[in-house]
């Protein structure tokens, strides 16, 4: 039996085996034993063959662990997920290290884009606000190898070292179309989870919390900053959750509880994850305080949850623009070789049910940042909402 026939038989007795599978019951995992292990050896004798076929007669030279690492990477891509991914061994330890609050970096929020990472918040007095990077820039390369398709932790971490080093990004502007390179020295940087401050409109106080991340305690500092917002007299609050990527689920329940005193907050449920349904830890401040949540694109997943359980619950009322869209979580699982597997295993649901997957949360007051200006034109737009209903009462 010559070559060729050999291959074509061996993918023709694949093939079988495994719309065999689907006809009994719809996975290879269901076989009998004996023909799901004939099943793996098959796919795993013609995966071999097929590398050595592409090492003996490519035009170029291959490197076979570079061929196997993309071919994992291409599993994972094939589900049309953008939240999963596999990680090479050096990934892993890259991705392991972008988790941290504090960090040595260049001081910006980022999230994936389809060139690179789109910039959603720039922390005043960082090195990426001196340099000139601005919200809505595109990062396309990190010295000088582009970083497009690349998962965002791992394309942050590249961005990220040791204090003093300098890293260079190449940055491109939506608007203009126009790239430039900008050389930056790395810090360490800290970043705040909660900032505060008090404003008078119209003579009444109204309290501003930004809530940076939902890092472990978040919500802890976010309460004291409130509790002292309402001691000096605030008579609502906007909690500005603008360019939040997320952070912990605990935490979004627990920022949620600040506001809502009992009852559901969100629910968790996937393919082979049982529903989970969370609700308000109670001790909630006042409900006659009224509340705005300020959204952008730049809010996600954690985000997303705690505006989606204060609309639902009746508590507050979504100034800005439409949320993000994550509405599912992820799980790591560290593999035999040193990479890992971040994979998509469940989806978010508000209170009323809804998923807030690939749609969002619109807003109900539409408020919108110009980037090209040193205003903030949505938060005016926040506390004159959040004035009207105060004065209503």
């Amino acid at each position: 039996m010559n070559r060729p026939f050999k291959i074509v038989l061996a993918l023709l007795c694949g093939l079988g085996l495994l719309f065999g599978g689907m006809w009994l019951g719809g996975h290879p995992d269901e076989l009998p034993t004996g023909l799901r292990d004939t099943f793996v050896d098959d796919q795993s004798a013609l995966s071999n063959e097929l590398v050595e076929q592409i090492e003996d007669s490519y035009y170029k030279k291959v490197d076979r662990s570079d061929l196997e690492q993309k071919s994992l990477k291409a599993i994972v891509k094939s589900l049309g997920d953008r939240f999963s991914n596999y990680f090479t061994p050096k990934e892993a330890k890259l991705f392991f290290q972008a988790t941290s609050g504090q960090f040595d970096g260049v001081g910006m929020s980022v999230d994936e884009a389809k060139r690179g990472l789109l910039v959603v918040n720039v922390f005043e007095g960082s090195p990426a606000e001196k340099a000139g990077i601005h919200k809505d820039d595109i990062i396309t390369k990190v010295n000088g190898k582009s970083i497009a398709g690349e998962a965002a932790d791992i394309a942050t971490a590249k961005i990220k070292g040791k204090p003093g080093t300098e890293v260079t990004l190449t940055v491109l502007d939506p608007k203009s179309k126009k790239e430039r390179k900008l050389r930056i020295k790395r810090k360490r940087i800290t970043v705040p989870a909660v900032e505060e401050k008090l404003e008078t409109v119209d003579g009444v106080k109204i309290g501003v919390v930004k809530l940076t991340e939902f890092s472990d305690g978040a919500h802890g500092q976010l309460r004291e900053e409130i509790d002292k917002l309402i001691d000096d007299g605030a008579k609502g609050i906007v909690l500005d959750l603008r360019g939040n990527g997320g952070g912990l689920l605990r935490e979004a329940v627990l920022v949620s509880s600040i506001f809502v005193e009992s009852g559901p907050i969100v629910s968790t449920k996937g393919r082979t994850q049982p529903e989970r349904k969370f609700d308000a830890t109670g001790d909630a401040i006042d409900e006659d305080i009224p509340v705005v949540v300020l959204v952008d694109r730049g809010s996600a997943s954690a985000s997303e949850i705690v505006t989606g359980a204060l609309r639902d619950r009746k508590r507050a009322k979504v100034v800005g623009t439409r949320t993000f869209g994550k509405g599912v979580f992820q799980e790591v699982e560290p593999l035999s070789n040193g990479g890992a597997l971040d994979i998509t295993v469940g989806r978010y649901f508000l209170p009323n049910g809804e998923p807030v997957s690939g749609k969002g949360i619109n807003a109900e007051v539409e408020a919108r940042d110009d980037p090209k200006t040193d205003r903030d034109e949505a938060l005016p737009i926040a506390l004159e909402t959040l004035r009207k209903q105060i004065q209503s009462q």
